[in-house]
Parts: structure tokens; sequence; C-alpha cells
């Protein structure tokens, strides 16, 4: 009976420190994630894969709770609330999924990592185990995931001991060998620490600061700055035309996270702007679920919500280079890096604005998977992000 209750116990405990330890904010310990399939497999009932699926994912996401009342300025309730039900998905998935029988978890785990990769489970599918690959196998592009994939199916078998070891030995040589992924030529990414002021101070002054922080960037062979998620507030024509006038005589080539609104609702976008004019360079696929992207107010006929495009521009032109943007949320969940890569972008730009995560290791574990996706498919990454 002692044994009974043990082994459940270990399992929870374990789970935990999977989800810590992968999702800490350092890339190369995104592979501790990799326990968490393992110690699912070894479950022997559907209550015990319940209870480890929860302890990983909720260990994982662990700063949302103070993230969301820093949002909301308020306590820590709200964010108590939203941190259990996004668990829902990913808890639900892995119970109903599991099963009895041990020569079938394999293909019933690759069946619910592939429903945490893609909408609607995967709107909420944060520390996806998949994204170490980046740091398992970099460069190896879509073999690495291949193999990350057969790897996975592998710690459900009888022989997860040898690919654990194997998984290891991978790890030891990847850290061994780690190299950040290269900024390309010509690119510099801004990083801000404006606080919850970027994007709501809406001063001539403020873009005039901004103008003057791009154009010292834009030096040594500097042509194209990247600004964080929602710097330049709302954009309007008259945005467009301070920007461009600025940049007159200039060769520099700038994106800036900003929203464009309309009488349903607000896009969260990245624009591109020159001395010839400004455009909307990309509509962020999927925004933050519940303090952004509220799909419930349609059925009340409210507007103010962010717009999700959710399989929309997975890639976007810059001058002579295709570029893969991830805004923020998007860089916790899978398939908008997965989709993007379909494309074979030239490289990716990983923008946010990361005010509300102050005391978390949110930000960290975003750059942590932007890091793993690009040296995965060995592109090139410009980072830029408010704090």
């Amino acid at each position: 009976m002692r044994r009974d209750y043990l082994q459940p116990a270990v399992l929870t405990v374990a789970s935990v420190l999977a989800g810590m330890i992968g999702w800490s904010g350092h890339v190369l310990l995104l592979p501790a994630a990799l326990g968490f399939p393992v110690l699912w497999g070894h479950a022997r009932s559907r209550y015990v894969a319940a209870i480890v699926s929860a302890g990983y994912f909720l260990a994982a996401s662990r700063c949302l709770p103070q993230g969301v009342a820093s949002f909301y300025a308020s306590d820590l309730w709200p964010g108590l609330l939203l941190w259990l039900c996004a668990s829902g998905s990913f808890v639900a998935a892995h119970t109903v999924l599991w099963t009895k029988r041990p020569d079938r978890r394999q293909f019933r785990y690759l069946v619910a990592a592939a429903l945490m990769a893609v909408p609607p489970f995967g709107i909420t599918g944060w520390a996806h185990p998949v994204t170490s690959a980046g740091v398992l196998f970099p460069g190896w592009g879509w073999w690495g995931l291949a193999a990350m994939t057969a790897g996975l199916m592998g710690l459900l078998t009888r022989m997860w001991p040898a690919v654990a070891i194997a998984f290891t030995g991978f790890w030891f040589w990847s850290a061994a060998n780690w190299t950040e992924p290269k900024i390309p030529e010509g690119w510099q990414g801004v990083d801000l620490e404006l606080g919850a002021s970027l994007g709501r101070e809406a001063s001539i002054q403020r873009h005039r600061d901004l103008i003057a922080t791009v154009k010292d960037r834009a030096s040594g062979g500097i042509r194209n700055v990247v600004l964080p998620e929602s710097a330049l507030g709302f954009w309007t024509p008259t945005v467009e035309r301070l920007w461009v006038r600025a940049l007159q005589g200039t060769e520099i080539f700038v994106v800036a996270g900003a929203a464009v609104v309309d009488a349903e609702g607000y896009d969260n976008v990245l624009v591109a702007i020159s001395a010839d004019g400004g455009k909307v360079l990309y509509r962020e696929r999927m925004p933050v679920p519940g303090s952004m992207w509220q799909p419930w107010r349609l059925r009340f006929g409210d507007s103010g919500r962010a717009r999700a495009h959710f399989f929309a521009n997975p890639f976007s032109a810059v001058g002579d280079r295709q570029v893969a943007p991830l805004i923020c949320y998007e860089q916790l969940i899978v398939w908008p890096a997965l989709q993007s890569m379909l494309y074979d972008p030239d490289l990716i730009l990983a923008v946010g604005n990361g005010w509300w995560t102050q005391g978390t290791s949110i930000v960290a574990i975003q750059h942590a998977s932007a890091v793993a996706w690009a040296n995965l498919f060995a592109k090139p990454l410009v980072l830029s992000f408010n704090t």
C-alpha cells in the first residue's frame, strides 16, 4: 500500500522539477523538459497521469499569476484563476489520451504532443518539450524535428533508458559546442527599458526620442533597426508621416511594433518604415489569450479585442530578405515558428513588450524559445524587447 502512494508522489515531484528546470529561462536547460514524457509514461493510472501533467505544466508556467497581477495591477487571484484554467487543455489532452497499455502509450503521447502544437489546444501549448530540439539538434532543421519526434516516442517504450542516454549525449555535446544564433549583417535589435509607458505614451516627444535612438543605432553598416512590440503605440497616418519625414535623407529601415485599430477591435502588428513610406508588415497570429485575445466578446457585440490571424502571414519581406516575425506570446507556443519555417525565411525577428513580467523569468523563457527555434533551423535572429 505504501508503494502505491510513493510512486505517484515521486512522479509528481519529478514532473514539477522537469517543468521548473526546463522552463527556467536558460536555453541550455530546455532538454530537462524531456523528463515529462518519461514520467507520464510511467504513470500507472489515468489519475496519476493527470497529476503528473498538472505538476509539469503548472511548474513550467509558474510565473503567470505574478505577471497577470502586474498587468492588471490587481492581486494574485485573477492570475491564479487564469493559471489553473490555462492548464486545463494540457492536462485534459494528456489525461484522456493516457492508456493502460504500455505498447500504445508512445502513439497516444504523439497525438497529445501534436494536439498541443496546433490550435485549438495549441493556443495554450506552452512548455512543449519539442522546443528542446533546438538544443539537442542545432542546425538539423526538419531532420532535427523528426529526430526529436522519434526520440519522444522512444521515451515511452521499454527502450527509454537507451533513448535518454542518447539524448543526454547530444545535450552534453551541444552544451560544449554551443553558439548563439548570429545577428544578420546590417540588422540591429533595440532593447528598451521604458516599462508600461511604451505604447501608452503617445506624445511627439516620445516618438522623437525613439527616432533619435534609431538613428543612433543605425551606424557602422547597420541599416535595419528593430524596435519592440507596441513601440509606436497606435499606427495612424500622423505617426507614419512623422517617422517618414524624420527618415528623409537616410537609408534606415525601421521595423517596430504598433497597433492598428478599427471599429471592431485591433491588430497587434509590426510596421516597416523608411524614407519611402510606411506599411503594415505583419499581423500577429496569436495574441495573448485572455488579456488581448478575447473571442467570447463577439457573443456580446463588444469591441476592443485583439484579433488572432492564426495561420496568416507566416513570413514578410523586408527589402530583399524574407523574415519570420514572432511577437511576444508566439515565442512560447509551437505552430507560429514551425509554420514560418516551412517557407525557409532568411531570419527570425522576435519582439516583445515584457514590462509586466518584472520579477519573473517570462522574458528569459521567450528569449530561450526564440533562440532554440533559430538554432534548430540555423537562422539568424534579431531580438528586441521592452522591460
